[in-house]
């Protein structure tokens, strides 16, 4: 038995040595490796001392496998295949896929996108479930610490191991009580009205909000709510108007009328951002694949409807 450090054994031995096997030569076996009959004899003597055994003897003209040389060629297949799966990973069936993925969103995306691609994953894989957090204004330590594996938001946060990827961008429309009230088409008619918004904690509010109060557009808020949810029990039966998302009249803000914002507001960006550690993992790649295909989906209903 050698003393020598097993742990100096490497692939490149491995294949040496059935390299050796195969040409029952080390001329053969350089060609084959594509390096030079010195840098063979090297290894050689290097895999010597770690199994503590000749490997191979001369014969003749030529060189012969030693009993221990045969056995050891049996695990170093077994071992280059192993390895070659380590490197490559298991080959990826989303409907042997038993796993809950969590999924951090607001009102706005979980019931616009969530919905759908849970329908969707479940055709693929029965196996998977959805766990739903509220992500608020999404921390970087929510993907870090593992309390969830994707964030779907309007703001990624801003750190080196945190990846995003924009899924669509929505124009803000005015939501208002057609039985109620006209449309305010006018900036006058529009700053003249109550208005109702979302504050979410601690005192964020709407990008929109804060895009029109940089602008120097002054609204009374009569009311603010923690999320989008609560708009529709408000703004019923009164005149007073809601900034927000237009795609959220295919839901949410489904039979209240909605007019386009009488001031120039950027578009609302909204992301999918997940940490650096799921970038490769087939099983979340192929999540955010299917969130994508959901919102090509809801995107073209959208421009039908």
């Amino acid at each position: 038995m050698s003393d020598f450090d097993y742990s100096h054994l490497d692939g490149k031995l491995l294949q040496l040595l059935l390299a050796i096997l195969d040409a029952q030569s080390i001329t053969g076996a350089a060609q084959r490796l594509g390096v030079t009959q010195s840098a063979v004899s090297h290894l050689l003597g290097k895999l010597r001392q770690i199994t503590g055994d000749p490997l191979f003897v001369k014969c003749g003209r030529g060189i012969v496998p030693t009993a221990r040389a045969e056995a050891l060629a049996l695990h170093a297949r077994l071992l280059l295949d192993d390895m070659r799966r380590f490197a490559a990973g298991d080959e990826f069936h989303p409907a042997t896929l038993h796993t809950t993925f969590s999924i951090a969103a607001n009102d706005f995306q979980r019931d616009l996108l969530l919905p759908p691609l849970l329908q969707r994953l479940r055709r693929q894989a029965p196996g998977v479930r959805l766990r739903v957090l509220p992500s608020d204004v999404p921390r970087a330590e929510m993907l870090r610490e593992g309390d969830c594996q994707l964030v779907i938001s309007p703001r990624p946060p801003d750190a080196s191991d945190i990846l995003h990827k924009r899924l669509f961008e929505d124009d803000y429309r005015v939501f208002y009580d057609a039985a109620v009230r006209t449309a305010p088409l006018r900036l006058a008619d529009y700053q003249a009205a109550e208005h109702v918004s979302v504050l979410y904690s601690p005192r964020r509010p709407l990008d929109v909000d804060q895009q029109l109060a940089a602008r120097g557009v002054e609204r009374r808020f009569a009311v603010t709510v923690p999320s989008f949810a609560g708009i529709p029990a408000f703004l019923q039966g009164s005149d007073m108007l809601a900034t927000l998302p237009g795609l959220l009249a295919r839901g949410l803000m489904q039979g209240f009328g909605h007019c386009a914002l009488p001031a120039r507001v950027g578009r609302m960006p909204m992301y999918m951002i997940w940490h650096l550690k799921h970038r490769h993992d087939p099983a979340h790649s192929w999540l955010r694949g299917e969130l994508e295909q959901v919102v090509a989906e809801v995107l073209a209903d959208s421009q039908q409807a």
